[in-house]
């Protein structure tokens, strides 16, 4: 059976929430870099099954639900309710300090001290991951969020276009019969 219809209807989905997220991305400030430009989708059918699974760099799902600090977090946000916590023993030692580094290399970003001289990239890395490390990340919710509003309608909008791709495959069974 041919699934045109269906297989538009999880297309547009994933195209929607793909662009909303980018757009929830470039709204935070939070544009470039390799996250927002390789947010895709991978849509797959086997006998009786559509797969559709979404990809992103291995940190977006942090930058999306957060991530609790050691010693304090962002109460008013989703990060005070993520699975995600600084100082758990479960992550690399040492990748926060390792991407903040790498991230302020390729900025070639440094601040200046009182005296006016530029600091080291290690002394801000030090000062940037501790504050992370103690502080935690900010849920974003780039993407939950357009996931979840795309989710909503969803259902109906495939089950229409199941019920529209079985019609066509009566039509053309019957047309083949003649």
């Amino acid at each position: 059976m041919i699934y045109k219809n269906v297989d538009e209807v999880l297309n547009t989905f994933a195209d929607t929430t793909i662009d909303n997220a980018r757009k929830n991305l470039v709204d935070d400030r939070m544009s470039f870099g390799a996250l927002y430009e390789n947010l895709s989708y991978v849509y797959e059918k086997e006998t009786g099954l559509f797969i559709l699974e979404f990809l992103m760099e291995d940190y977006g799902i942090f930058v999306d639900k957060g991530v609790r600090g050691k010693t304090s977090t962002y109460p008013e946000t989703a990060a005070s309710l993520s699975q995600f916590q600084y100082g758990s023993g479960s992550g690399p030692k040492g990748g926060l300090t390792k991407g903040i580094n790498e991230w302020l290399k390729k900025k070639r970003f440094q601040w200046r001290t009182k005296e006016g001289k530029f600091m080291s990239y290690q002394s801000m890395t030090f000062i940037i991951a501790r504050s992370i490390y103690n502080k935690g990340i900010k849920a974003n919710l780039f993407f939950t969020k357009p996931f979840e509003i795309g989710v909503k309608n969803l259902k109906l909008k495939l089950e229409k276009a199941y019920t529209l791709d079985i019609e066509d495959e009566i039509i053309r069974l019957a047309k083949k019969s003649l």
